[in-house]
C-alpha cells in the first residue's frame, strides 16, 4: 500500500508526532524478496521481509482506557548500593505515574525474592486520578531495598493484576539491577509461558549486576524491548519517553496470516525491526485445513515493523522459468471494524537452473541476517570476556564491528567503540580497550537487539532505507521499477551494481 509521502518516523519505527489532517485508521503490508530458487537445491527455503505499517491509530476514540499499566521496581538488597540506584528507581516510577491519563488502571509492584503490592496495598489495580497518583507517589518514595531476586514472581503477580483489569493493552515496565538468583522459587520459563500473549513487557537494566540476555529472554517472549542506562540520573527521562510512546498505542492486536500453497510450508515468522521478537503461531498445525499460520502482534501505534518470513518449498514437478505463488500473506485486526487493510500480498518463487540467479538473496533479508550475526558476535564476545579470554573477546568484537560497518549501523559502531579502538572497520581490526567491565558487554547485548530499518540506513525513514515509498530506478533490461539501492532487478535478475 503506497499512501504517497512516507511519514517521519523515530528510530524505533514509530511515527513522529506532528500537525496534520486526521487520517483514517489503516494497516498495510509489503513484501521484499528475491524470488529465484535453485531447482536442484536440497530442502530449499524462501526468505522474505514483510513490512507492516499502521497509521491513524489514534482516530476513532475507544470507549474507556486502552492501557493498563504495572510498574515493577526491583527492591532487592543490591539496589541499596550505591544509593543513587534506588533513588533513580523512585524518580523513574514517579515520572511514569504522573503521565498516566485519568481512568487508566495501574499498580506498582515491589520485587524481591517474592512480589508484593506497593500501590494499591491490596492485590488489585487503582484507577488513575489526582488522588491515586499522589498516593502512589508517596508509596513509591517509601520503598526500601532488601531481599533477593525472583523475576518470575514479579511477572506472575503482574499477570494476575492485568487479567483482572482486562484492558485492551496490558503493559509491564520492569526495572532490575541483578540476576534472577532465586529462579527456583518460581521458574521464569514457566511464568513466561503463562504470560505470553497476555501483556507486553519492557525491561530495563540499571547498575552493574544485571544480565542482558535474561532481559532479552523476557522481552522477546513478551513482545517488548530490553534497554539499559549507564547513568542512573537518565532513567526518569527514559521512562517518560517510553510512556509517551506507549500512550500513543491504540491498536491492541494485528494478526499476520501466512497461507502456503501446495508443496510449501511455513517455517517461521519473526520480528526483526525495531527489535527482535519471537512469534509463535496461534494454531501450530494450521487452521481451516489450508495450512494457514496466524501470528499475533501486539500494541500498535502509528508505526512500522518488519518481519522475516521463512517458507519451505519443493521444486518437484514444478515448472521452471515462470513465477509461481508460494504463499499469501494477509493482515487482520480482531474487532477492528473500520480499519482499512491492504489486500493480501503474494510471496513468489521462480524455480531456475541458473546459478547466477539463485545464488543471490534479497538485500533486506541480507541486512537482517547480518544484524542477527552481529548480535551473535556480541554474545560470543561477552562469553569470552566472562571466561577471561580477552583475545577471543577482541576477535568477536572485531567481527561485530565488521558487520556493523557493512550494514551501515552507525549507532551500533558508536556503542562498540566504547569497548574497542577501531583501526579498520571494514577488516574488523580492533583493540580491546583497557578497563572494559562485564557490564559494558551487557549494555551492548541489550542495544544489539535494536535493529536498523534496512540496508544502508541507520534511520527508520523508509525512503532512505529502500523500503516502501523508497526511490526507484528503471531496470535497463526489463524496464521494471526497482529500489534505487538494489544490486539486482527482482523482476528479471539483471545486475545493477554499476547503476549510479
Amino acid at each position: 500500500m503506497n499512501t504517497g509521502a512516507s511519514a517521519n518516523r523515530d528510530p524505533d519505527g514509530t511515527a513522529a508526532v506532528g500537525a496534520g489532517a486526521a487520517r483514517s485508521t489503516s494497516a498495510g503490508l509489503d513484501i521484499s524478496q528475491w524470488k529465484y530458487l535453485s531447482g536442484q537445491a536440497r530442502e530449499p527455503q524462501m526468505h522474505a521481509i514483510v513490512t507492516v505499517r499502521a497509521d491513524g491509530t489514534g482516530n476513532g476514540g475507544a470507549a474507556g482506557p486502552v492501557l493498563a499499566q504495572v510498574l515493577v521496581v526491583d527492591c532487592s538488597g543490591s539496589m541499596a548500593y550505591p544509593q543513587e540506584k534506588l533513588r533513580a528507581a523512585h524518580q523513574a516510577a514517579v515520572a511514569a505515574l504522573r503521565l498516566l491519563p485519568d481512568g487508566t488502571p495501574f499498580a506498582v509492584v515491589r520485587g524481591t525474592q517474592s512480589a508484593s503490592m506497593v500501590y494499591p496495598p491490596t492485590e488489585t489495580m487503582a484507577r488513575a486520578d489526582a488522588r491515586h497518583r499522589a498516593e502512589a507517589e508517596r508509596a513509591v518514595h517509601r520503598l526500601v531495598a532488601g531481599g533477593g531476586t525472583c523475576i518470575g514472581s514479579w511477572l506472575d503477580l503482574s499477570r494476575r493484576l492485568l487479567t483482572e483489569a482486562d484492558a485492551p493493552i496490558g503493559h509491564v515496565l520492569l526495572l532490575t539491577d541483578g540476576k534472577n538468583q532465586h529462579d527456583d522459587l518460581m521458574p521464569l520459563a514457566d511464568v513466561l509461558e503463562a504470560c505470553a500473549g497476555r501483556f507486553v513487557c519492557d525491561a530495563w537494566g540499571i547498575g552493574d549486576g544485571w544480565d542482558g540476555r535474561e532481559l532479552l529472554r523476557i522481552t522477546s517472549r513478551l513482545h517488548g524491548r530490553a534497554s539499559s542506562v549507564r547513568d542512573e540520573a537518565a532513567l526518569a527521562r527514559e521512562y517518560e519517553q517510553l510512556m509517551h510512546r506507549l500512550l500513543a498505542k491504540r491498536l491492541p492486536e494485528l494478526v499476520i496470516s501466512v497461507t502456503p500453497m501446495a508443496g510449501a510450508g511455513v517455517r517461521y515468522l519473526k520480528q526483526v525491526f525495531p527489535t527482535e521478537v519471537e512469534l509463535d503461531p496461534v494454531d501450530p498445525v494450521g487452521t481451516g485445513g489450508d495450512g494457514t499460520r496466524r501470528f499475533v502482534t501486539r500494541a500498535w501505534g502509528d508505526e512500522t515493523r518488519r518481519y522475516q518470513l521463512c517458507l519451505s518449498a519443493d521444486p518437484t514437478g514444478r515448472p521452471r522459468g515462470e513465477d509461481l505463488q508460494l504463499a499469501v500473506v494477509s493482515l487482520d485486526v480482531p474487532g477492528g471494524d473500520g480499519v482499512e487493510l491492504t489486500p493480501p500480498r503474494p510471496c513468489l518463487v521462480h524455480w531456475t537452473d541458473d546459478a547466477a540467479l539463485s545464488g543471490h538473496s534479497d538485500i533486506h533479508v541480507e541486512h537482517f541476517e547480518q544484524h542477527q550475526r552481529l548480535g551473535e558476535a556480541v554474545a560470543a564476545a561477552t562469553d569470552a570476556h566472562r571466561d577471561g579470554e580477552r583475545d577471543a573477546a577482541q576477535h568477536h568484537l572485531g567481527r561485530a564491528v565488521q558487520l556493523a560497518h557493512a550494514i551501515g549501523a552507525d549507532q551500533a559502531l558508536g556503542r562498540l567503540e566504547r569497548l574497542v579502538e577501531i583501526d579498520d572497520p571494514a577488516a574488523g581490526r580492533v583493540r580491546l580497550r583497557p578497563g572494559v567491565a562485564a557490564v559494558d558487554f551487557e549494555h551492548l547485548i541489550t542495544a544489539s537487539s535494536h535493529s536498523t530499518y534496512g540496508p544502508a540506513s541507520d534511520t527508520a525513514d523508509p525512503v532512505a532505507a529502500g523500503g516502501p515509498g523508497a526511490a526507484t530506478l528503471r531496470c535497463p533490461a526489463c524496464e521494471g521499477e526497482v529500489p534505487a539501492a538494489a544490486r539486482f532487478c527482482p523482476l528479471c535478475g539483471h545486475g545493477l551494481q554499476g547503476r549510479p
